[in-house]
């Protein structure tokens, strides 16, 4: 790891990555882009094999997914939030229930349950929201509930924005949280800038990885379930 951020630091691309990605999002603390690299040698290689797996399931990039569960937990399998919500995914008890998901706290099928879950949020956004657009406002459902993003673009709507822009999108978010808005909404009341915020890390979080990480994997399952990966040659 040492090797790496000498590297990094040497060639000036650490530099390059906090400015890039500190300035991106206010909330994102500086601290955070060193602590993913970081993370990315001592603790991702213990789940990589499980997030490319879900990648093989679901179609989803393994790099979002990690991404994702980094934001959720730090690729902590223990993590718990202070609404009781746990593990690696963060998924609460009815979606781990909904999904099938025997354990919360086993690693692998709960990082395949936090994939499938973000599948069907992207799935069930309508067809013409084009990408990336699709998967930010999967991400946020992910966070907040289909149903509170439904109200979220309905909303844009009502004030002028495109409900099928994450720009837009994002912006109105936090609205709901505002009795004054939240009190015309289906679902009334969410925590939509918590929403928005999940979205825009995560989004930082899979840039960094895409920088130091191959999406292009073959997955080999052996009898005893065991996974292991290997590298696409020529690639």
């Amino acid at each position: 790891m040492l090797d790496f951020f000498r590297k990094i630091r040497a060639d000036g691309e650490l530099d390059r990555l906090k400015k890039l990605y500190f300035t991106q999002t206010r909330r994102l603390p500086e601290a955070d882009v060193q602590g993913i690299l970081e993370k990315r040698i001592t603790l991702l290689p213990l789940y990589k094999a499980a997030f490319i797996e879900a990648q093989e399931r679901t179609g989803l990039d393994w790099r979002l997914l990690a991404a994702l569960s980094y934001q959720e937990s730090q690729w902590n399998p223990l993590a718990t939030s202070p609404t009781g919500v746990r593990g690696i995914m963060m998924l609460t008890s009815d979606t781990a229930d909904r999904l099938g998901v025997p354990d919360r706290l086993d690693v692998q099928p709960r990082i395949l349950g936090g994939a499938r879950y973000l599948a069907m949020m992207e799935n069930e956004l309508p067809a013409r929201i084009p990408e990336p657009d699709r998967t930010w406002m999967a991400l946020a459902a992910y966070n907040v509930g289909m149903g509170h993003l439904e109200d979220a673009r309905r909303l844009a709507q009502r004030l002028g924005k495109n409900p099928d822009s994450w720009n837009d999108v994002k912006e109105v978010l936090p609205l709901l949280s505002n009795p004054a808005y939240a009190r015309y909404l289906r679902l009334g009341y969410a925590r939509g800038g918590e929403a928005r915020i999940l979205a825009e890390n995560v989004r930082v979080y899979y840039e960094i990885l895409k920088r130091f990480e191959r999406s292009d994997f073959n997955i080999t399952t052996v009898d005893d379930g065991a996974v292991t990966i290997a590298k696409l040659s020529g690639s």
